[in-house]
């Protein structure tokens, strides 16, 4: 083990000066971020949204102490090295991003298929009409039947409003046997 040194016990902080830059001094440097933000590659119908989140971040982070600038630094070239590093970081956050990498803008993205996407308008159509005869159900053999499509068991389903299992089956083959009688109705 080394000996301790002699002489401070800790190293002696700097002394950063007690004035903060304004909100008004950062956007005074609005050139020097957007020019950040363009060569980071940032598309140019997002650019404003970056440069509002690059001066959002930034004011946070003085306002929480994250800015020290070395006493000696020029106060402006100290805030503009500053406002690079954040404005890199989010632009660079931005771009790597998965949203930004997937999107893709275009006037008919159906057009682009090559085929038929999902099922065929008339499985649609009949789909719709069993949600309407669904709809028409009784309120108890409508929630029964929806509770079949959860992911929990009618056992579950049951204990859930104090009934026997057994009686919750029977409510669903009720159930089931009066919406396969509306569907006879509505096929005729």
């Amino acid at each position: 083990m080394k000996p301790r040194r002699k002489g401070a016990k800790s190293q002696p902080t700097a002394r950063h000066p007690r004035k903060k830059p304004s909100i008004e001094a950062i956007m005074a440097e609005r050139s020097a971020i957007m020019a950040v933000i363009v060569a980071s590659g940032v598309p140019a119908r997002d650019r404003a949204d970056v440069f509002q989140n690059v001066v959002m971040g930034a004011w946070r982070s003085i306002k929480r102490g994250l800015y020290r600038p070395a006493p000696r630094d020029d106060p402006r070239k100290a805030l503009r090295g500053y406002l690079y590093s954040v404005a890199r970081h989010l632009s660079m956050h931005y771009v790597n991003s998965a949203w930004a990498r997937r999107f893709i803008l275009d006037p008919q993205p159906l057009g682009r298929l090559r085929g038929v996407v999902g099922p065929n308008l008339d499985a649609q159509i009949e789909a719709r009409d069993l949600l309407r005869a669904i709809e028409r159900l009784e309120p108890r053999h409508r929630e029964i039947l929806l509770a079949v499509d959860t992911p929990e068991t009618l056992s579950a389903y049951a204990a859930q409003r104090g009934m026997n299992p057994f009686t919750a089956a029977s409510r669903l083959r009720i159930a089931r046997a009066m919406l396969a009688l509306r569907i006879q109705r509505w096929r005729r």
